[in-house]
């Protein structure tokens, strides 16, 4: 509570300064406020057309062709971003620099609340520079910025863009549209969007049932054949989400101030299991409210002093038909504090901070509570530093934080996560450079591994946890090697990751959850209302894989550019004491073949996914397959003082039934079927 008031005042206070500045200054030169650039850091950046051709209907989606990177689909209003197999509070999804505050990291079923088509930019970051956002973010941090707080002064009063898309694997119209601009020192950005899809095409059925038979008993109750499967689509998969954004800012040579607000609403169906029940569908809200503040050179020894607050409130319902079941609430309090610091040594830089988030969160059930209302505080300092002596450019982080959980009825528990970073990058000569790169990272566990005790509509499972989980102790090497010539550009980074106390779910192989009576009953029982028990178990595992990507320039002159491009990615997780971890992605490797010339640009991708024999404890293999994408691109330079970009995309020309294997629904809602994709942007 005492740093949300000096939070408060912080930017009282800020606003007659900036006042002040602003009558004096005419010319001003203002940089924007990003995370600080590292050579050494392993990170990805998607912006500009490229983003534009790439942004699918969720985060997941959209990043699921990068290397490393798989989407975690709960039909098509779901899909979260999976990294190098980690997944949930494994990998820290952000708005604008402040933790997205959803419940999407809680259970696979829940859909985040970023929609990626008012992205401006999205990165992608991993090493020390995790560390000043989150302890435990071993896959990652993928930060969305959207610019619903400018950080720049606009040239025009108005501006903006409008976007409009169609998809017909889900009969999915989807609009955007952006308004920003400005006058003197003052910046605005309005945004808005609106998605509304059916059900999902797919290239075959819906449910496997050989598979989904496999390891879930459930289905004992049904005989062979009477399954309700559909074919050719996937039943209660329509989508409906909308949103907006409005914010404004002051902006001076001596820093900015600024706040906005946000809201989301998103209404998806979940996939049917095939045993007849009332469809279950998800009602989400999401209301945002972010403040920040930016010194520059406020002393002698700090180049900029960086101030956010955060405020959300989300709910999130789901309904067994029309009756409200499962619904979860969070309330939080975000704040950042950062300063970078001027050189203390030549070619030093670096930022040191402090980070505090406050939640009350809870999830209730028809029956009662299963997860406690608890009180969730949360503070942690952090800095991160970069030196470059000579062609080697080192990189030190490290974290420290505190968490306490305070449910009620329950006893309290609390944390001390510490983590650290180490790196050095290598420019070897102007076409080789290697890096390398340690970190350790810990992980308090989250409160619905710790306490969950209920069924859980959308997931139809029961979800209990463990109050005597550890902390998780992660210790991950990374070597990178990156080659720059005239005939060939190639990465490739190898990792391998020790954890200690890793922390997952584990489907129960000797008892049943019998819905209707609320009692536990042995596997082999024939009720029409079982389902599998969950449990929160935790033991050492190793994840090791990498990622290589290699692009050779075949014709560049007056007919155009061609580059052809192969990649791939592989993580295997395993146990120490023996099997696999769940969920992991299988090995893939491809090619693309690119062409540009002056403002048209196309590309045909084709993806080998190889099977996923290593499917862990009880849980299903998945089938190998192939995925054949298609893409283009025109820019129409200049139409009536606008820009304006069409873009058309082919998706799954084979018409695969793909089935993922970081899925939860893998053996019942596959990945859309062949499809095709078109769009226009206008920029003015």
């Amino acid at each position: 509570m005492k740093f949300r008031k000096i939070t408060a005042c912080f930017l009282l206070f800020s606003s007659p300064i900036f006042a002040e500045e602003i009558e004096q200054l005419d010319d001003m030169n203002v940089q924007s406020i990003a995370p600080i650039s590292t050579e050494t850091e392993n990170s990805l950046l998607l912006t500009g057309d490229e983003l534009r051709n790439k942004i699918g209907s969720t985060l997941g989606e959209t990043l699921q062709n990068e290397g490393g990177i798989s989407n975690q689909s709960f039909g098509s209003g779901v899909g979260t971003p999976v990294i190098r197999g980690q997944s949930g509070s494994r990998v820290k999804v952000m708005q604008n620099g402040l933790g997205n505050n959803d419940v999407s990291s809680l259970s696979p079923d829940h859909a985040t609340g970023v929609d990626p088509i008012i992205a401006e930019r999205i990165e992608v970051l991993r090493g020390a520079d995790t560390l000043r956002y989150g302890s435990g973010a071993i896959g990652g941090v993928v930060n969305v910025i959207d610019g619903r707080i400018p950080e720049k002064l606009f040239d025009k009063f108005i501006g903006g863009a409008g976007e409009q898309r169609y998809d017909s694997a889900t009969d999915e119209s989807s609009s955007a549209l952006k308004l920003e601009g400005g006058k003197g020192n003052f910046a605005y950005h309005v945004d808005g969007f609106y998605r509304d899809a059916g059900n999902t095409s797919i290239g075959g059925a819906a449910i496997d049932e050989t598979r989904a038979r496999q390891h879930d008993p459930s289905f004992n109750a049904v005989p062979a054949g009477e399954l309700q499967n559909s074919v050719g689509f996937i039943d209660n998969t329509q989508s409906r989400a909308r949103g907006g954004s409005a914010g404004f800012s002051m902006i001076g040579d001596v820093g900015l101030v600024g706040a906005a607000i946000n809201q989301t609403e998103r209404n998806y169906g979940i996939p049917p299991d095939g045993h007849g029940e009332t469809p279950v569908h998800v009602e989400m809200k999401q209301t945002k409210y972010d403040f920040k503040s930016q010194l520059n050179n406020p002393f002698a020894f700090v180049e900029k002093a960086k101030l956010k607050f955060g405020y959300t409130d989300y709910a999130h319902t789901e309904f067994d038909g029309s009756v409200a079941g499962t619904v979860f609430l969070n309330e939080t309090y975000e704040s950042r504090f950062e300063l970078e610091h001027a050189p203390l040594i030549k070619n030093n830089k670096g930022v040191l901070g402090f980070q505090s988030t406050n939640s009350t969160f809870q999830g209730l059930g028809e029956e009662g509570k299963i997860v406690p209302k608890s009180d969730i505080a949360t503070y942690g300092i952090f800095n991160v530093e970069s030196l470059k002596v000579g062609a080697v450019t080192y990189e030190l982080g490290g974290r420290v934080e505190s968490t306490q959980i305070t449910p009620e009825g329950r006893n309290d528990v609390s944390y001390i996560p510490l983590s650290g970073s180490m790196s050095a990058m290598w420019q070897i000569n102007s076409q080789n450079k290697l890096s390398l790169a340690f970190t350790h990272s810990q992980r308090a566990p989250q409160i619905q591994e710790l306490f969950s005790d209920g069924f859980h509509h959308a997931t139809r499972s029961y979800e209990l946890g463990n109050e005597n989980l550890q902390k998780e102790l992660s210790n991950n090497l990374d070597l990178g090697y990156q080659f720059d010539a005239s005939w060939v550009q190639a990465d490739f980074n190898f990792f391998h990751n020790w954890v200690s106390d890793y922390i997952y779910q584990q489907r129960d192989s000797a008892q049943l959850f019998n819905a209707e009576d609320g009692e536990f009953v042995a596997n082999d029982s024939d009720c029409a209302e079982c389902f599998p028990l969950l449990h929160s178990e935790q033991q050492a595992a190793i994840f090791k894989g990498f990622e290589a990507k290699t692009v050779f320039p075949l014709l560049d002159n007056k007919f155009g550019a061609v580059d052809l491009t192969l990649f791939s990615d592989y993580t295997r997780g395993t146990f120490d004491k023996g099997g696999d971890v769940p969920r992991m992605p299988p090995l893939r490797y491809g090619t693309q073949l690119s062409y540009e010339k002056n403002d048209f640009s196309g590309n045909v991708r084709l993806t080998r996914g190889e099977s996923q024999t290593n499917s862990g404890e009880n849980e299903t293999t998945t089938p190998a397959y192939l995925l054949l994408n298609i893409g283009t691109q025109y820019k129409i330079a200049s139409f009536a003082n606008s820009e304006i970009l069409l873009f058309a995309k082919g998706k799954n020309l084979l018409d695969e039934n793909i089935r993922s294997s970081v899925s939860y629904l893998r053996n019942f809602a596959p990945e859309a079927g062949r499809s095709a994709e078109v769009g226009i942007r206008v920029s003015y």
